[in-house]
């Protein structure tokens, strides 16, 4: 008798802690063997690639997702749960005022938490015919982020997976993101050395995500982009949107994914022929990136001639030509704030990263290197400059 009253008195502990720990909207089980397993499960692999896929959490599969509740990740930020209500207050429920964007799964809002804090909530919508991919990306996205620290990496600062409801709550940034700065929708225009220090934060955050440091192995973003480059008060660059983001099999070199997932205008062309995705994919969605912030263009412009649409077969071609090139720098560009020896080293370091052979593209690492020799000579021609002016 005493033996069974001692084991309802745990059952009882364990199911209160359940409910404490999820405040009545979660039931959170990390990946690898946790105690709290109830089902069955099995690895969750990514679009089915492979055995291993990407090991970033093991879920109940056999349960109805809104029966389901995400994996507590192993937290270095302390990321927090949040209730529905708590996303309804944050947002004045959800109210057009405070819309941000919206993406392919959903929405952001600009929100406010009890606390006071403002911060940046996803709004993810599941349409029955994009709901296993679209919960997908939330339990990706909330695995690998809350595993990363890193200034250049936009902070998860909790998630809501309340029934069928799912959000993400992100620090928030104040200026927004790289794209609508360079086409002219941001009101603050870009100077040279601001886009190079942009440009240099991103890579430090790429190579932060391949160096293996952050959860063992390498990551790769899948996604990198102007749209996914967010800025803060001080113009910080922090990537942003792990939705695709894909764990290198540990020891090889690159993975053979069954579809091709990204963004048209950003995949390595490797990538898109034969399904291979290795670090490099992200070197080259760094060059398109690199060439936005030179030429002030998109990646990909519908509004213009069939053979104009893609930056980079567009401008490939003259990155190294050096009087042509004068002629594809963004005018908005101030002429007092760049050297041209400054523009000829960044356009080399871009048509090196957009190579259609991944083996000639530099690593990130690389990037860093020759971006910071690149601020360097930038800041060192224009003082050269102005002491030639005060001579005069």
């Amino acid at each position: 008798m005493s033996h069974r009253k001692s084991h309802r008195r745990r059952r009882k502990r364990e199911e209160a802690r359940k409910r404490a720990r999820g405040r009545g909207c979660c039931r959170w089980s990390s990946g690898g063997s946790s105690p709290e397993m109830e089902a069955p499960t099995r690895a969750e692999n990514d679009e089915g690639e492979g055995e291993r896929g990407d090991v970033v959490a093991i879920w109940l599969l056999d349960a109805p997702i809104e029966d389901q509740n995400p994996p507590a990740p192993k937290r270095r930020h302390g990321s927090s749960v949040y209730t529905l209500k708590e996303m309804e207050e944050a947002t004045n429920s959800f109210s057009d005022d405070n819309l941000l964007g919206k993406g392919g799964f959903g929405q952001v809002y600009k929100g406010t938490l009890r606390s006071g804090e403002i911060v940046a909530i996803k709004k993810m919508d599941l349409p029955s015919f994009k709901e296993a991919e679209g919960e997908r990306e939330f339990r990706v996205e909330v695995d690998i982020l809350s595993r990363l620290d890193h200034p250049n990496l936009v902070s998860l600062i909790g998630y809501c997976a309340d029934g069928k409801h799912r959000f993400l709550v992100y620090e928030y940034m104040h200026k927004g993101n790289l794209q609508d700065h360079l086409n002219g929708i941001a009101e603050v225009k870009m100077d040279w050395p601001l886009r190079l220090k942009v440009a240099l934060g991103a890579a430090r955050g790429l190579a932060y995500l391949h160096s293996s440091s952050a959860v063992g192995i390498p990551i790769i973003h899948r996604d990198f982009k102007s749209t996914n480059i967010l800025l803060n008060t001080n113009y910080d660059a922090k990537i942003s949107d792990f939705g695709l983001a894909k764990l290198m099999p540990e020891g090889q070199q690159s993975c053979v994914t069954s579809r091709v997932l990204g963004t048209f205008g950003y995949f390595d062309p490797e990538y898109t022929l034969t399904g291979k995705l290795t670090l490099q994919s992200d070197v080259y969605a760094f060059g398109v990136v690199m060439l936005e912030l030179l030429t002030g263009r998109r990646a990909v412009d519908l509004t213009l001639g069939p053979n104009d649409q893609n930056l980079v077969l567009q401008v490939r071609h003259i990155l190294n030509d050096k009087k042509k090139l004068r002629k594809m720098i963004d005018p908005e560009i101030s002429r007092s704030s760049y050297t041209m020896e400054s523009i000829n080293m960044f356009a080399n370091l871009a048509s090196r990263c957009v190579r259609a052979d991944s083996s000639e593209r530099p690593s990130m690492v690389d990037c860093i290197k020759e971006l910071q020799l690149i601020l360097h000579a930038n800041t060192k021609g224009l003082s050269m400059t102005m002491h030639t002016f005060r001579m005069i």
